[in-house]
């Protein structure tokens, strides 16, 4: 009841003409151009208002603002509200007064935004009040219907299910596949040690031919051949006196001959 009482503000434009209009001789709707469209009737200001679900088009006056004529609107489109065949700033209103009687008038805008802005108004309102008729309709065939009871008998119970969730008691972790496509490693298994090959010994046949470069006398009268070919030396040249270093080649024949189970050399070339 509160909320009908209230009564809001839709719509307002300044200018609105109003004519008297000729009675409907056909079914076909109004025109315009029938009327006195120069020489208009009255000139006020038109507001639209609401109260509930009942709009209003009051016509007042531009300065006392008393009202001149209203037309209470139930639904629209209908017969309260009616546009013209042959433009779209022109409406026809059925106009009411306290005692009940009625009227059509004309009324029209001079410019075309205001006469947008007044349908428009007009259209949000009723589709507002389709809305709230639909949403009081469901609610009352809610509380018609009968409540589902949702709730857990005495003893009842549910069982989820939810996969990949389950794993076996002391189970290894499985790898996880990586998102970028790559391969994913498995880890090494719990209590693991790598054993490093063991390095087999020098065999005795290495330790006999091994032999130990001499050491390397600093003189200014060997050349580089000399130095190298005193680095391949046996070790036995080493004890050798100081004269015998000047024959190179015997000396290797003499480390070859000291090698056993070796066969003499027919040539001049030296094995190691």
């Amino acid at each position: 009841a509160p909320e009908m009482e209230y009564e809001s503000v839709l719509c307002v434009k300044p200018d609105v003409n109003v004519y008297r209009i000729p009675p409907r001789t056909s079914n076909r709707g109004y025109r315009a151009s029938d009327w006195k469209l120069d020489h208009p009737d009255w000139t006020g200001r038109l507001r639209v208002t609401s109260k509930g679900k009942t709009a209003y088009i009051k016509l007042e006056d531009k300065v006392s603002g008393e009202l001149f004529a209203q037309a209470p609107i139930d639904q629209y489109p209908g017969i309260a509200v009616e546009t013209v065949t042959d433009s779209s700033r022109y409406f026809v209103i059925r106009i009411q007064d306290g005692t009940g009687r009625s009227a059509f008038i004309g009324i029209g805008f001079t410019d075309r935004g205001d006469a947008f802005d007044f349908n428009v108004s007009l259209q949000d309102h009723f589709k507002w009040v389709k809305q709230e008729t639909e949403i009081s309709k469901e609610s009352q065939e809610a509380d018609t219907r009968p409540k589902l009871d949702l709730g857990f008998k005495e003893g009842q119970t549910i069982k989820l299910n939810i996969g990949n969730m389950t794993t076996k008691k002391g189970g290894a972790a499985k790898p996880r596949v990586s998102g970028s496509g790559g391969l994913s490693l498995l880890p090494p298994p719990p209590g693991g040690k790598i054993t490093v090959p063991p390095i087999p010994p020098p065999s005795s046949t290495a330790i006999a031919n091994h032999v130990t470069p001499p050491p390397v006398l600093k003189s200014s009268n060997m050349s580089s051949a000399d130095i190298l070919l005193d680095l391949d030396a046996p070790a036995s040249a080493s004890t050798a006196p100081a004269s015998a270093t000047t024959d190179l080649w015997g000396d290797f024949s003499t480390a070859s001959s000291a090698v056993p189970n070796q066969a003499p050399q027919q040539s001049n070339w030296v094995q190691f």
